[in-house]
């Protein structure tokens, strides 16, 4: 690898070769599991100075692993950035984020429609501790414009937004954050780096629930943050080492084997997820789909702006309502009722009721989350036979 031109390989072979590197202690092509919780020193000395900062090593696992380290640097590599921090779920991730940036009193701007654990920590939690979400509708950006105030610390965004896919155009908001010098945080978890990269963009930090496409297979819960090699080091010297929100070698070691498939999984999501749309999308007991990579998506010349592929999400508002949703989910053969997404399998969930409880009736109305709409994570099994189950499942609603 270190003979190739890294900077003219595709990103599909960056995914399998990385940054070029192999376990510095072994040479393992492989990236060995570290399952330890503590690390030796060679001297007195060695160990002050690892602490001190004067010198780099490792410690103790909840600060830092070699297995951890690995993930980090291919997570950096990709998404272009200088550093990367791993933690134990997303939601570790994206709330030591937020606290890094925010003290009582203050307050930041955030896109309204969100997934339900994010939106129930900006509303429900941080209030607690004095810190205001202000959840606006961010594909106007005048909402955004018109809640900044000087105690605003920071612009989240989640693009595309789960569930109801709506884009948020990031080279503008970054304009926004730009002007005010305040930083904008990318939540990147729907597209992953393979199709969107947030920092190039003009984001200064992404955060991914490395749960989903990441490690791709459901077997693994995680979080990543990835920006400048400054604020990745406060993050890991104060909030991970404080918290503990911690990953473990094996988690971390599931996520570096996942990259290596990163490319292929997607391209096949978004295959599968396009042909599924477009199924959906002229079905007579469908009323209205909404995926990206569809002309009649709202902000579909903002998705081809800013992304180089769609994902494979997509979610539809079903005729006649919750009940009918309700029998479609439960007449699925092929798709999984359950919630999460970014596997290889495909999953089927109702937002209003699943993964977005956390809104009241009155905030799910107001980003349009309606008890008619379903979510599809769409996987990689043949498009065909998707396509027959939910044809099947249609089949047992009447309307």
């Amino acid at each position: 690898m270190s003979k190739l031109n890294l900077k003219k390989a595709s990103f599909a072979t960056l995914c399998v070769h990385g940054s070029g590197g192999v376990d510095e202690a072994t040479g393992a092509l492989g990236i060995p599991i570290y399952q330890s919780s503590t690390f030796a020193f060679k001297s007195a000395k060695d160990g002050a100075d690892i602490f001190s900062g004067e010198k780099e090593g490792y410690v103790y696992t909840r600060i830092g692993n070699p297995t951890q380290a690995a993930f980090e640097k291919e997570m950096a590599f990709l998404e272009g950035a200088e550093a990367a921090l791993a933690f134990g779920s997303g939601m570790a991730a994206i709330s030591s984020v937020i606290l890094s940036f925010c003290r009582a009193g203050d307050n930041f701007v955030s896109s309204n429609t969100l997934y339900g654990g994010t939106h129930n920590l900006f509303m429900e939690t941080l209030p607690r501790y004095n810190i205001e979400a202000k959840e606006v509708d961010t594909t106007n950006l005048e909402n955004i414009l018109n809640s900044i105030d000087d105690k605003t610390r920071l612009i989240y965004i989640e693009t595309p937004a789960n569930p109801t896919l709506t884009i948020t155009d990031l080279a503008e908001c970054s304009k926004i954050a730009k002007k005010y010098n305040i930083p904008l945080v990318v939540d990147n978890t729907f597209p992953t780096p393979y199709y969107q990269l947030p920092l190039k963009l003009g984001a200064n930090v992404v955060v991914h629930s490395a749960t989903k496409y990441i490690g791709g297979h459901g077997d693994t819960v995680a979080g990543v943050v990835v920006g400048k090699k400054d604020y990745i080091n406060e993050l890991r010297g104060s909030f991970l080492r404080d918290l503990g929100g911690i990953i473990s070698p094996f988690n971390a070691w599931l996520l570096v084997r996942g990259l290596k498939t990163l490319a292929v999984r997607m391209d096949r999501h978004e295959q599968n997820a396009f042909q599924v749309a477009k199924f959906l999308q002229f079905h007579p007991k469908v009323e209205t789909v909404w995926y990206p990579g569809l002309s009649t998506h709202p902000q579909h010349d903002i998705a081809k702006k800013q992304m180089s592929g769609f994902g494979g999400m997509v979610s539809f508002e079903i005729k006649g309502g919750c009940k009918c949703g309700e029998k479609l989910m439960n007449s699925v053969k092929l798709f999984t009722l359950a919630v999460s997404l970014g596997d290889v399998d495909s999953l089927i969930e109702h937002p209003a009721s699943m993964t977005h409880s956390t809104y009241s009736p009155e905030e799910l109305r107001e980003v349009g989350i309606t008890e008619s709409l379903v979510r599809l994570s769409v996987g990689i099994e043949d498009p065909a036979d998707l396509i027959e189950d939910l044809s099947q499942a249609l089949k047992q609603i009447n309307i």
